[in-house]
C-alpha cells in the first residue's frame, strides 16, 4: 500500500501489511483472471478487511487474506466470463503481454486450480491447509490438484505435438 493509504493506520498494522505484501501480490498474480491486475486484488483484500477492524487482530492475517483474494478472484473470473459471452474474443492485441508457454497453461486453468496449485508447488502447503484456506474438503483440494495436473499435461502435450507438426 501507499504511504498516504497507510497514514491513518498506526506504524504496526502499516509494518504488518508492509511485510505481508508481497507474498499477497504473487499468490494474486498467479490466481487472477488474465484482465485482472493482481494489485487491484490485494488492494481490495486489504480494504474489505481493513472495514472489519485491524489486520493484526486476525490470528493468521496471511491465511486470511489469501482466502479474499482467492474469493475476489473468483468473483472477477464469473464477471469476464459474464462479458466474455457478450464479446469475440480476439486472439491476441499488440497491446495485450506476450506470456511464455508455462504462464499461458496456467491461465487456462480455473481460479481455483490456479490457487490449488500454487499454493500447493510453490508455497509447499498440504492438502489441509489448502482446504482451510479455500473452505472446502481436503478430498475436494486433491481431485482439483489431480485434475489441474491432468489439464496440464494434457495443454503441454498438445503443444509439444503442434511444435513437431
Amino acid at each position: 500500500m501507499t504511504a498516504a493509504a497507510t497514514s491513518h493506520l498506526d506504524e504496526r498494522e502499516s509494518t504488518l501489511i508492509a511485510g505481508l505484501y508481497p507474498s499477497l501480490r504473487s499468490f494474486a498474480s498467479v490466481v487472477a483472471p488474465i484482465k485482472e491486475d493482481p494489485n487491484d486484488l490485494v488492494q481490495e483484500a486489504l480494504v474489505r478487511t481493513l472495514r472489519g477492524g485491524p489486520i493484526s487482530r486476525l490470528e493468521h492475517p496471511k491465511a486470511y487474506l489469501r482466502t479474499a483474494i482467492y474469493h475476489l478472484a473468483v468473483s472477477a473470473q464469473r464477471h469476464w466470463a459474464a462479458e466474455r459471452g457478450a464479446l469475440v474474443r480476439i486472439e491476441s492485441a499488440p497491446d495485450e503481454p506476450q506470456y511464455s508457454w508455462e504462464v499461458e497453461e496456467l491461465l487456462q486453468l480455473s481460479p481455483k486450480a490456479r490457487t490449488v496449485v500454487y499454493l500447493r508447488v510453490i508455497e509447499g502447503m498440504s492438502h489441509d491447509q489448502i482446504a482451510a484456506i479455500l473452505g472446502c474438503s481436503t478430498s475436494s483440494v486433491r481431485k482439483t490438484a489431480s485434475r489441474a495436473k491432468r489439464q496440464l499435461r494434457r495443454l503441454l502435450s498438445e503443444e509439444v505435438n503442434d511444435a513437431t507438426a
